[in-house]
């Protein structure tokens, strides 16, 4: 199972997405106070929509406690940060790892990336864009991971996925044409 960790997040529309996002995914979400708000903040509830029964939470009071309730984040984790020497398509995700992130005003600590340097990861950006989203990131990485992984115990397909009529109408041939 994949793991979405935000740490001292601040702004609380971003984590109710990211709850959705793992909520969609099947994925852990691990949030490291300080937070920015209350969990039960209407504006987290309003962003994860209906999908809050579908998250695991799990919230951690410092890197320190979560390391030493799970040890096994230190063994398999990659860390986004906008000063990654490499971008994130160069990773090898395994199916649990931790996926760590930053809080939006300032990224993950300085002494943590460094710590963590050959694990640090990037979404390339044309320069002096500062960063993505916060909430956008995550689902980029989160399903970069899954992709690498085929997908586990996710639906690979949609109601569209065979040869046929469509709800309009139109016919629709499946291609694996580009």
């Amino acid at each position: 199972m994949l793991h979405i960790v935000l740490v001292e997040p601040e702004i609380p529309p971003n984590c109710g997405n990211i709850a959705r996002t793992c909520a969609a995914t099947g994925s852990r979400l691990h949030l490291v106070e300080p937070l920015g708000f209350d969990v039960s903040d209407k504006a987290v509830k309003r962003a994860g929509l209906d999908y809050w029964h579908l998250v695991e939470v799990t919230v951690h009071p410092s890197l320190d406690a979560l390391f030493q309730r799970c040890p096994e984040a230190a063994e398999d984790l990659w860390l986004a940060t906008t000063k990654a020497p490499r971008d994130y398509s160069a990773a090898a995700y395994s199916p649990n790892c931790w996926l760590f992130f930053g809080k939006e005003t300032a990224g993950l600590p300085l002494a943590f990336r460094e710590k963590y340097w050959d694990r640090c990861v990037r979404l390339p950006m044309v320069a002096g864009a500062r960063s993505l989203n916060l909430a956008n990131s995550a689902a980029i990485l989160a399903y970069e991971a899954l992709r690498q992984n085929g997908f586990p115990g996710l639906q690979g397909v949609g109601e569209m996925a065979g040869e046929g009529e469509s709800a309009s109408g139109m016919l629709f041939h499946q291609s694996n044409q580009i």
